[in-house]
This record gives C-alpha cells, sequence and structure tokens, in this order.
C-alpha cells in the first residue's frame, strides 16, 4: 500500500459524470488544518497493510505543533490513486501491472477508510473508479510519501 499524505489548509472533491452536460457532485470539502491522502494499493497488501496505513494517516505528527490528525482532531480526506503505482521505467506510456484491479483495491480502500472514521476522524472522500477533480492548498509545504511494503 502506497499513500501520498499531504498537509493541507482545505480541500475539496467533486466527482464527474461522464456526460459533460451533467454538472459535477460534490464528493466532500472541508476548511481548515487537515490532510489529503491519495492511497494506492497493489496485489499484496491486506489486514496488515490496512492496519499499518490507518495507523499513520491517523498518527503523522506532520500538521502543525508537531501534531497529528488524531490529536488536533483534523479532517482527512482520502482519495484512492491506482496511479501510485504507475511503472514508468519502459517507454512513455505507464504500465498498471502493479496496482490492485478494482475488485481487490476498492474494499481496502474501504477498509483503511472505515479504520480512520473508527478513530474518531472526520473522513471525505471520492468515489471509487471515478472521474474526480480534486482541489486543496498544500500548507508547507509539506508532502510524505508512506509505503507499507
Amino acid at each position: 500500500m502506497r499513500a501520498i499524505v499531504q498537509k493541507v489548509t482545505g480541500a475539496r472533491v467533486e466527482i464527474l459524470d461522464d456526460s459533460s452536460a451533467t454538472p459535477p457532485r460534490m464528493g466532500g470539502e472541508f476548511e481548515g488544518e487537515g490532510l489529503v491522502v491519495l492511497l494506492g494499493i497493489t496485489h499484496e497488501d491486506g489486514d496488515s497493510a490496512v492496519e499499518t496505513m490507518a495507523r499513520k494517516i491517523c498518527e503523522l505528527r506532520i500538521l502543525d505543533d508537531e501534531k497529528s490528525a488524531l490529536e488536533k482532531n483534523a479532517p482527512v480526506m482520502i482519495i484512492s490513486q491506482f496511479t501510485l503505482y504507475a511503472d514508468v521505467r519502459k517507454g512513455r506510456r505507464p504500465s498498471w501491472n502493479k496496482a490492485a484491479p478494482g475488485p481487490v483495491a476498492e474494499p481496502l480502500v474501504q477498509q483503511v477508510i472505515d479504520k480512520v472514521r473508527e478513530r474518531g476522524l472526520t473522513v471525505h472522500e471520492g468515489e471509487f473508479g471515478a472521474h474526480m477533480q480534486l482541489s486543496f492548498t498544500n500548507d508547507g509545504p509539506m508532502t510524505i510519501l508512506i509505503e507499507t511494503e
């Protein structure tokens, strides 16, 4: 499991439908200090990776005053991001072989979201497999890569 965790001062995700005539749907948004997490799943991920990732998201001390989201009760936005497992070592077209397929990845993303919520944090999310537009203001900038493998 791989995540890009960013300290932000607000975030918003809109879900786009296939038709350009349909306005985007709001997936979630928050203002103020929080985290945006782009979360990628690979084939070997399971319960252990879910537990580790949820703990790291909640307890990583990257917010103001070296506090965690849990300590500050800060909101978290978690967005599924299979492209974190892109392999670009050959040619110009990324390979997605390391990214888990939707039926494997979707329940694991949801388990991470559920585990973070179980710790008492407000979690905003997009829609798995949808075309989304994510807007946020990175604060710091502060961007951390977490890998459970």
